[in-house]
């Protein structure tokens, strides 16, 4: 006898069956909304600045080379949270962590618009970037323990998340602060913190402590690695491959507004270029990892994004109002060494184990390396009151990378090379 259609849709196994995917979709459709808002957030504070630092140095009273300090901030913090967040996990759970860092950032922009004093801009801008800097650490986990089976595609997702909330504030930033004042055009971005904040609370609520037992995403607890990242040639070419496109890309969104207007632009076109910088660097985020994991040995890319460095530099030290949109495209194009080395933590790696110790010893000591990038650029700037001192710095740092990507491009295993 053949059952009916009825009979069927009211089994008990149709019945529990139903009711397991509706619970995961709907839990995850939260999940989904947290990621993608706090990817968003991920680098507002930084783009929301850069086109406006000259204009709030001139009302509250800071000089041309404190601009390369607050340039600096973002790769210190990243590099200081991404020591502690995996402290922060064991003791608060993923989603109590994740929810902790999008209430720093939403603090931290809402309380630097307010102040009056470098000091305290430097230190609330801090407190918003190290929100950051522990979103950038927790956000993957997270995509890996609620979407296993979908990472490519939420990994897409949010990445370009994060470029898009790279490019909107500095395209933004410099009109609102000409119709409302830089304050509200600093600021309005904390409400963006906030919101991020509110489907962490309502997953948490959804999980009931379950969070904090749950181990999906992290490594494990008891296995330690074998050897000795530090002493592996992998390992120091990851790094500096990393570091030095942190370095020059932090350096550049940092400067670019002031080179471009003591070439003659108006702010409001400076903010336009730094938008332009972040977006090209969606392109990279989509295409960059399909080659590292297509080609044995990436290496010869990792130059052609040295060519678009060095091409890239040479226009705007020569002729920055010539063909500036060129010149900032090229620009974008060379850091697609960021996504690569990325990538190849996981291509050069065997065990969740090393990936996770090359992962910590790449992003440590490539963000350490990069925080003096942008001091550096201002301080070679004023010393010569001219840019040839600081990009022949970048040419050099550029070099390094090519120097560390031939290291970390070598079709060869981190878990062969320590010891």
């Amino acid at each position: 006898m053949t059952a009916t259609l009825s009979e069927t849709t009211t089994s008990p196994e149709y019945v529990r069956v139903e009711r397991r995917k509706r619970a995961l979709t709907e839990g995850r459709l939260l999940v989904l909304a947290a990621i993608v808002v706090s990817a968003l957030t991920l680098r507002v504070a930084v783009t929301a600045f850069s086109p406006l630092a000259e204009r709030i140095g001139a009302d509250i009273g800071y000089s041309t080379a404190v601009v390369g300090v607050f340039g600096m901030i973002p790769t210190l913090m990243f590099a200081v949270s991404g020591l502690l967040t995996p402290l922060f996990v064991r003791r608060l759970g993923l989603e109590r962590t994740a929810l902790v860092a999008m209430v720093l950032a939403g603090l931290g922009m809402l309380i630097r618009a307010l102040v009056g004093g470098t000091a305290e801009l430097l230190i609330f801008s801090a407190l918003a970037l190290g929100g950051m800097g522990i979103g950038n650490v927790v956000i993957p986990p997270l995509v890996k323990r609620y979407f296993p089976d979908r990472l490519a595609l939420v990994s897409s997702l949010y990445i370009t998340m994060v470029q898009l909330g790279t490019v909107v504030p500095a395209l933004i930033a410099v009109p609102v602060a000409e119709a409302h004042g830089w304050r509200i055009s600093l600021g309005l971005w904390a409400i963006l913190g906030f919101a991020a904040a509110l489907p962490w609370i309502g997953v948490l609520r959804d999980r009931r402590g379950r969070d904090r037992v749950d181990s999906t995403g992290l490594p494990p607890r008891t296995t330690e690695p074998k050897g000795k990242v530090w002493r592996s040639p992998v390992a120091w070419g990851m790094a500096g491959m990393f570091g030095m496109t942190s370095l020059t890309t932090y350096s550049m969104f940092t400067w670019l507004p002031k080179i471009l207007s003591e070439a003659g632009a108006s702010a409001g076109y400076g903010g336009t270029m730094v938008g332009v910088f972040a977006l090209v660097g969606l392109v990279s985020a989509f295409t960059a990892p399909t080659i590292v994991a297509r080609f044995r040995n990436p290496f010869p890319f990792v130059v052609g994004c040295a060519v678009f460095f060095f091409t890239a530099f040479a226009g705007l030290l020569i002729a920055p109002m010539t063909a500036t949109l060129l010149w900032v495209v090229l620009l974008g194009l060379g850091p697609s060494t960021f996504p690569m080395a990325l990538t190849l933590i996981n291509m050069r790696t065997r065990t969740p184990q090393g990936s996770a110790s090359l992962s910590g010893f790449t992003q440590g000591v490539g963000y350490a390396v990069a925080c003096i990038g942008p001091v550096l650029f201002g301080v070679l700037h004023s010393a010569t009151d001219g840019w040839a001192a600081p990009f022949a710095m970048l040419v050099v740092a550029v070099l390094v990378l090519l120097a560390g990507a031939w290291q970390a491009c070598k079709p060869r295993m981190l878990e062969d090379t320590w010891k």
